[in-house]
Order: structure tokens, then sequence, then C-alpha cells
């Protein structure tokens, strides 16, 4: 706030102690300083309250600026500016400040009025105030010291503030005829100016055409209901006090509808549809879808499907509640599954087809040149966690209650993570190439190749399931081509290079003749010691002398030898005495 005071007076197209006038007379740039304060003094983020304070601080200034007391320090005095001191633009300003300060504290009661409903009774009351402020200013402007664009801007200005005023107190058939002079001026002014100076005009046109189309819906055109739809969710709907009215008349047109829906076709099956909740969802998904398909770029493609998905977390949420009441707990079990099943289904394809959008916007940018160095671009990092975010969601889908048995799902599903993770996997080696680790995004690449084959192979016999996914001929061939160019570069870098110690190569001591069909960073094979052959050669086993054991001994029966052997005499006690003495020897 401290910095907000210090640079108020350098934030506008004019100077206060200035004057700002033509050959033509007076002149002030009303929508010019009413959307550079509120841009630069809390509108940026909704803050009303902060704006109040800034044109109470200006108003404060011009007022001591000009010698424009009200009164004294005591008592307030009132004091209306006139035609006679129209001399400076600064008076115009004055009144001009006065209306923004009223129409601010109406919008932060606005806010305020969701939680406490009888600030209603004030913001109307602030908000004629404003518009009352806007006829003055309208009516000095209407001197002839005052040139034609300030006449038609102030004009511009008084009819969006009594429109507003019209709009709040529900009278559409006055509100709309306030909007349209709005509209007719502002497109008057756009047409007399060159193009630089009219996009400020065709920015307010298009800011007042939500609240015009609303009025003629609320008037009986029936043809408004669908262009307010396809405005919000192709830009957003109107903002501010038109946001939450445009929300619950295109919530309240489907409940209409959604009072003759039953049941919906799922892939083969009929679900029967009775919570409220999930009717109005279910018929709001074919508008989604549609605005998607005709979304002008990738970022507005990208927040309708964060529309989208906001919307499904809170049916699936709203039926688990209705679900625990007692006028469900008796129906059957496979009903409720069917119904969560269904709307889960829906959640998860969105965001596989949310983040494949993200993806292919980011790819685009990564082929695109870097022009300013400073900024940090997308990487192929950015990339590797949305792949990663696709494969969860479709893991998910394949273990879904009431699916089990859908072999064709099963299948296309089990097809699309393939080719998922053939993309992650190319945009990992890419990461890997960023930082010089050649061999690690070589073995990637590999891996890329066998996916994609994979793919091809597969989606012989489900031609139809790839028709949303990306090209895998494509990718194979830009696999190929960052081969090729790897090898270079890491032959390059290396020659560059060979003593770097940053460079992290993979080692392997496996001698060249040994390794002749395989591509390896070696940066020995240029130095003084190529690794050619291994010297001196490992040693090799061979067979050693065997060892023989005569095991057939012990079983061979010998002939007998007693005839061979000599037969001895018998001496008796004789030849006993004479063996004793050795006389038998």
């Amino acid at each position: 706030m401290a910095l907000d005071k210090q640079n108020e007076g350098k934030i506008l197209p004019m100077d206060e102690n200035k004057e700002n006038t033509t050959e033509d007379g007076i002149g002030l740039e009303i929508l010019q300083i009413i959307k550079d304060s509120q841009q630069q003094h809390g509108l940026r983020h909704g803050d009303y309250q902060r704006y109040r304070g800034y044109c109470s601080r200006r108003l404060r200034r011009l007022r001591k600026t000009l010698g424009f007391k009200c009164g004294n320090r005591h008592k307030f005095t009132g004091k209306k500016v006139t035609v006679e001191m129209l001399s400076d633009n600064r008076y115009l300003l004055l009144v001009l400040m006065e209306a923004e300060r009223a129409w601010s504290y109406a919008m932060q009661l606005k806010q305020e009025a969701n939680t406490e409903p009888r600030k209603r009774f004030h913001l109307l009351s602030r908000l004629r105030k404003a518009a009352k402020h806007g006829e003055r200013l309208e009516k000095l402007c209407e001197s002839p010291r005052v040139d034609a664009k300030t006449k038609l801007e102030a004009q511009a200005y008084t009819s969006y503030l009594s429109g507003m005023v019209r709009f709040e107190l529900q009278e559409w058939k006055a509100a709309m005829e306030a909007f349209n002079k709005c509209k007719t001026i502002y497109e008057k002014l756009a047409s007399a100016f060159t193009e630089e100076l009219a996009v400020l005009y065709h920015q307010r046109v298009e800011e007042i055409s939500p609240n015009i189309r609303y009025c003629a819906y609320n008037i009986g055109d029936q043809n408004a209901m669908n262009e307010l739809m396809q405005m919000r969710l192709s830009a957003g709907g109107g903002g501010g006090m038109m946001a939450e009215k445009l929300e619950a008349l295109i919530t309240q047109t489907r409940a209409k509808q959604a009072a003759t829906m039953s049941e919906v076709e799922w892939r083969g099956r009929t679900v029967p549809v009775k919570i409220d909740k999930a009717r109005i969802f279910l018929l709001g998904l074919g508008d989604n879808e549609a605005a998607i398909a005709q979304a002008a770029n990738e970022e507005t493609k990208e927040r309708l499907y964060e529309t989208l998905l906001a919307e499904c977390r809170d049916t699936i949420q709203a039926v688990r509640e209705e679900l625990k009441t007692e006028s469900y707990r008796h129906d059957c079990l496979g009903y409720r599954l069917t119904n969560l099943s269904y709307l889960t289904y829906i959640k998860l394809w969105t965001v596989v087809k949310r983040n494949e959008s993200m993806a292919h916007m980011l790819q685009a940018k990564l082929k695109e040149p870097q022009t300013d160095e400073n900024k940090r671009g997308p990487r192929p990092q950015d990339l590797i966690r949305l792949y990663d975010i696709i494969l969860q969601s479709l893991a998910e889908l394949s273990t879904l209650q009431g699916l089990e048995e859908d072999h064709t799902f099963q299948k296309e599903v089990a097809l699309k993570m393939l080719v998922y993770k053939a993309y992650r996997c190319f945009f990992i080696a890419q990461s890997y190439v960023l930082v010089k680790k050649w061999s690690e995004a070589l073995v990637l690449y590999e891996r890329v190749l066998k996916y994609a084959k994979e793919v091809q192979s597969k989606a012989k016999t489900l031609n139809n399931s790839l028709k949303d996914l990306p090209d895998v001929q494509e990718l194979i061939t830009e696999v190929n081509a960052e081969k090729y160019s790897l090898q270079a570069a890491a032959i390059l870098d290396t020659e560059d290079a060979p003593e770097a110690p940053s460079q992290q190569k993979v080692k392997d001591n496996t001698p060249l003749c040994e390794r002749l069909e395989t591509f390896h960073l070696d940066p020995t094979l240029v130095g003084k010691q190529p690794n050619l052959v291994q010297f001196p050669p490992d040693f090799q086993p061979i067979p050693c002398k065997p060892l023989f054991f005569d095991l057939a001994l012990n079983h061979v029966a010998f002939p007998p030898l007693d005839d061979k052997v000599e037969q001895k005499g018998k001496g008796g006690l004789t030849g006993y005495i004479k063996g004793i003495f050795g006389f038998g020897s």
C-alpha cells in the first residue's frame, strides 16, 4: 500500500498538476484513466477496497491542488463543480474519481453480500450514487469548452453505470437499453481511431456483451442463452456482478432439461442416472466438449479442460454424498458402482486429454528458438511429468470396477500406455542429452524404438484406437535421426575436451576387438594407450593329467599257486629241536 501511494502520480497518462487542453477544448481520456487506475491499484486481483482507498487519496490530492476545499477541518460543506469552473480538465477528473470511488465501494459490498445479504441495500445505494456522479460528469462535458471525444466517452461511462444499476434491480429492458447505448458509443469511437487506440474500446465492448445477452435472455430471447453458454465456456463469461448470475442461469436451464433424463449409454451398457447433480453435469458435458473442440488456441483449451475437471470432481463428490443417504442405501450395489465408475471414467479421460494437449503445446515451444536467454523456457523435464500423469490415469482406467471383463477396452488402454511410455522415454533421453550423458540417452532411444515397434505390431488389430494418439512412425523417424546426431555430438565433444572433468562417461574395460559391432564412447582409443586387445591375455583353464586309482584289484580272483610253492617235510620232535638250534636250515 505504501508503494502504491508513492507511485500514484506516475502511472496515469495525465499529470494532476498540468492542464490537458487542445485546440478543440478540454480533453480527458476517461476510459484510459479508469482502466490504468483499476489495473494498477487492486482490480487486477479483485481488491476493490484497495482501489476505493486509492480513489479517496487521489480526490484529496486533486482538491488540494485545485484549491477546491469542501469546508474546513471541523465541518464539511458540500461544493459542486460547475461549468464556469471548467478551465482545467482536473475538475472533470475530480467528478470522475467521485464516481469511481462510489462504484468500487458498491463492488466491494457485492463481494461481502454473499455472506451478509443485508449489505445488498447499501450496495444499491452506492451504485445509484456512482450513476449520479456519472450524470454530473456528462452534463459538465456538454459545455462547449470540452472536446467531442470526451463528450462521447462521458456519455458511454454514464450509460454503463446506469445499466449496472438497472441490472442489479433486475430491470432487464432498461438495463439492456443502457448497455446497448454504451456499446454503440464505444464501437463508434473504436472505428474512428487507429488499431492501437481502438484496442481499449474493443475490450470494453467485450466486457459489456455478456450483460446484454443476459438481459436479452431474461426478456425472453431464447437464442441469447446459447450465446451466453458459449461465451462462458470459451471466454469465461462475464466477470464481477455478472458471473454468479450467469452460473445460476445456466444451472437453472440445465435443471429443467435434466428432468427428462433418466439414463445414458456407456460402452454398450445402459447407466441409470437418478441424481440431479449428475444429470446436470452430463447434460453440460456435450457443450463443454464442443467448446474444447472449437477452442482457438491451446491456452483456451487448457482452461476449458480445467473447468470441466472441476465440475466433474464436484459431481463425483455430490454423488458419493447422495449415495450415503437413506433413500439410496437399499439400492443395488451395481447401480452405485456404475454411476461412480462412469463419472470417474469421464474424469480420467479428461485428465489424459488435458495433459496431452499441454504436452502438444510444450513440444511446439521446445522446437521454437529461444530468443530471451534470461527467460526460462520449456524443458524436457516438464513433458516427463505430464506423461507420468497420463500413464497414472490410464493405469487407474484399466482397474475401474465394471470394466475388468471388457477385453477390448483393456487392449486399447494397454496400447495407449505403450505409446505414452515411448514418448516419456524419448523426453527422458532428451533430458540426458542436455547434460551430455550420451550412453544413457542412447539406451533410452533404443527403448523408445522397442516400444514403438511393439505398438505397430499390436495396432493391426486395434486400428480405431490409434486415431487420437500421436504418430509412432514419426517418433521412430525422429529417434533414428537423434541417434546419429547423438553419436556425432559425443565424438566431437570427446575430441574438443578429452580431459573435461565434468564429462560423465560409462567406464568399460572391454577391448576394441571384442566390441567391433557396438558403438561405445572410449576416450582411450585416441590416447597414448588405446585399449585394442587384452594384454597380457587372461589365463584359460586347460585339462590336467589324470590320476588313476586301481580299484579293480580288490575284486580280482587270482589262480591257486600251491603247486608252485615248495612243500616242507614233517620232522616231528627231532625236527623241532633242529629248528630251534638252527641245524635244519
